[in-house]
């Protein structure tokens, strides 16, 4: 038996085993519809970026990578992602030839910006396919500028209870082999295609260590039954909302889905992080880009306060924004307990005599 673990992200690992015909099932379904979707092959150069180390995260020279012949595979360590260590990835990106590569959103949005900063046209790329994280709009023009190339989306995680794959046409098919998926509202109730709710999966591919109703805390939707114009009969996602501790409140207690892209729109930052501290206290991690000013700050305090209410805005200018255990960027915290939540939503409903 193969063993690993969970990364964590709830505050607990989960311990897994899986046996030598699962981890073949799951590579081969990862093969028929990553790689072959996107005709990509295992003799193609790749990279992917990850959450291992390479190198101690006090050293600043490269490299940050190793290369792994077997698979034809650059392995890029996310942790030394740091502004100024940026241009170094690029830089092995060329040198190794690398055809596509594959990551973390974030990973590969950070080394999207540099290639674009430089204004580089050398590195062009069959696909850019992304794990981990969602990937949002902009975060898909500037990858796909820098690399020349369409950038995919991919679904999964350890515990192999579901996952899914980006087609041609932009839609997350489900590979249904994997798993049984409901999402759930608020009350634990089915919820409608298209409502956004909770994760809830079962899986279907390790008779070994099966997941029964498995709470992954993700949110997500379901899309509608109707026919794909990719041609795939496979059911789909209708989208893909983050995690469940990634939804932050307004003063008042009602619940907000992701606010980092808010900072995106013509603000000058490389990345940014949102801290809800309390429910009256957020603090923004943000790593400058130049011409970052006074009247930036401005601009984010007024952009959070207009969606949560009168809250304080705290600005913190830091060189890079810590990635977690696993080398994931997490662009939204709330730490506010839930009972909290509850007692001021209790209160914004009590009618004012």
């Amino acid at each position: 038996m193969f063993h690993e673990q969970t990364s964590g992200t709830s505050g607990t690992c989960l311990d897994l085993w899986r046996s030598r015909d699962t981890v073949q099932a799951w590579y081969a379904l990862f093969e028929a519809r990553c790689r072959r979707w996107y005709g990509l092959s295992r003799d193609m150069r790749w990279a992917i970026l990850g959450g291992q180390l390479v190198r101690p995260i006090a050293k600043r020279e490269p490299p940050f990578w190793i290369w792994n012949s077997a698979l034809n595979q650059l392995y890029m360590s996310s942790y030394h992602l740091a502004p100024e260590l940026i241009p170094s990835y690029v830089d092995a990106l060329r040198a190794y030839d690398i055809k596509y590569v594959f990551g973390f959103t974030s990973s590969l949005y950070a080394l999207a910006q540099e290639i674009v900063r430089q204004g580089r046209d050398d590195l062009r790329m069959a696909a850019a396919v992304t794990q981990g994280e969602p990937v949002f709009d902009y975060q898909r023009a500037t990858i796909s500028q820098a690399f020349h190339c369409p950038v995919r989306e991919s679904y999964g995680m350890a515990e192999i209870v579901v996952a899914a794959s980006e087609c041609d046409e932009g839609r997350l098919h489900l590979w249904p082999e994997t798993g049984l998926v409901e999402v759930l509202n608020a009350n634990d109730q089915p919820a409608a295609p298209g409502e956004t709710g909770e994760l809830v999966c079962t899986g279907l591919l390790n008779a070994d260590m099966p997941l029964i109703r498995y709470r992954l805390g993700d949110r997500g939707a379901l899309a509608p039954d109707t026919p794909c114009s990719c041609g795939r009969r496979l059911p789909a996602l209708a989208a893909l909302a983050g995690r469940i501790d990634e939804v932050i409140y307004t003063t008042d207690g009602r619940p907000l889905g992701r606010l980092d892209s808010i900072l995106r729109t013509r603000v000058p930052i490389r990345e940014a992080q949102i801290i809800q501290e309390t429910l009256d206290r957020v603090r923004v991690r943000l790593v400058p880009a130049p011409g970052f000013s006074q009247s930036a700050v401005d601009e984010i305090t007024s952009r959070l306060q207009a969606r949560l209410g009168k809250v304080q805005v705290v600005i913190e200018s830091v060189p890079e924004v810590p990635r977690t255990a696993n080398g994931k960027f997490r662009a939204v915290i709330c730490q506010v307990p839930r009972a909290e939540v509850e007692r001021r939503r209790a209160a914004a409903s009590v009618p004012v005599s």
